[in-house]
């Protein structure tokens, strides 16, 4: 992405104070440009009474003009933004665009991030595989009934999500939609079967959901199709709703996911083990 638009918009026209939940979405989603020295650090800068803060920018050319020093611009998602966080400590975020700026409060980044389902320190590692949990099966039926009332939304992946250092697990929702981000119809959409299709009793897993931009996250998506999770597939131009399942090609592969889930969670992650992709990374 070559400019935060979103956040370009409300920055220009100085409406943060106003519309600072659309801009912290936009921060969320999209990520911030941030001034990195050749030393490789961060280039932190200071208030005027003398507190450290970071500095963030909507565009890398947003960085390169307003920034004297020589700097070069990195490109910072939220999760890295939560990093340096709790690395550092720097209490607030500066945005940065052409005509405008805004300070915010690191604590919220990590706020929102919480509220979708993200966990703290080494726990953003996260492996996710195919569930059969009754939960997860009937969010999985309930989307092929429900996903022509989101027009926007291309594609579901309902799997069971494990943060390999914290051992959490939830149930998670990536939602791919046609709509620049930050979009609330993910939300919406999950609100809806709970509301009205899905019951999630207190024993039950935690649920998350994660939008994707079916553009700016074609890598991500690519990558969730060849994990064969179950998947709840729109088309609107045909209205064609398409569901894939491993447990609809071979009945004994759900006994088999349930065996592989129980094993996992038996056996802490040791040494020689793979590594996870950083399913948070952007593209």
């Amino acid at each position: 992405m070559d400019i935060n638009s979103v956040l370009a918009d409300i920055l220009d026209r100085g409406a943060a104070s106003t519309e600072w939940e659309v801009l912290l979405a936009a921060v969320v989603d999209h990520g911030v440009y941030v001034p990195v020295a050749e030393s490789g650090k961060v280039a932190f800068q200071q208030s005027e009474d003398d507190i450290p803060f970071l500095p963030g920018y909507v565009s890398a050319a947003c960085l390169a003009e307003q920034v004297a020093e020589p700097v070069a611009p990195f490109h910072c998602d939220a999760l890295r933004l939560w990093d340096i966080a709790e690395r550092t400590g720097v209490p607030a975020l500066v945005l940065h665009s052409d005509r405008g700026r805004a300070a915010l409060p690191m604590g919220l980044v990590i706020q929102v991030l919480h509220e979708r389902g993200w966990r703290g320190g080494e726990g953003k590692d996260m492996r996710l595989t195919w569930s059969t949990h009754p939960v997860a099966v009937a969010l999985r039926d309930a989307l092929r009934r429900r996903i022509r009332e989101f027009p926007t939304v291309r594609s579901v992946w309902v799997s069971h999500a494990r943060w390999v250092d914290t051992g959490f697990e939830q149930l998670m929702l990536h939602v791919a939609v046609d709509e620049r981000l930050p979009s609330d119809t993910p939300r919406r959409l999950l609100d809806t079967l709970l509301a009205e299709e899905v019951t999630v009793a207190g024993g039950d897993p935690k649920l998350a959901v994660l939008p994707l931009d079916t553009t700016v996250h074609a890598e991500t998506i690519a990558e969730l199709d060849r994990m064969a999770l179950d998947t709840v597939r729109h088309d609107p131009a045909t209205g064609r709703i398409e569901v894939l399942s491993r447990e609809f090609d071979d009945p004994r592969a759900a006994e088999a996911a349930r065996q592989a889930a129980a094993a996992e969670r038996a056996a802490a992650p040791g040494e020689g083990q793979e590594r996870p992709r950083r399913w948070w990374q952007r593209p």
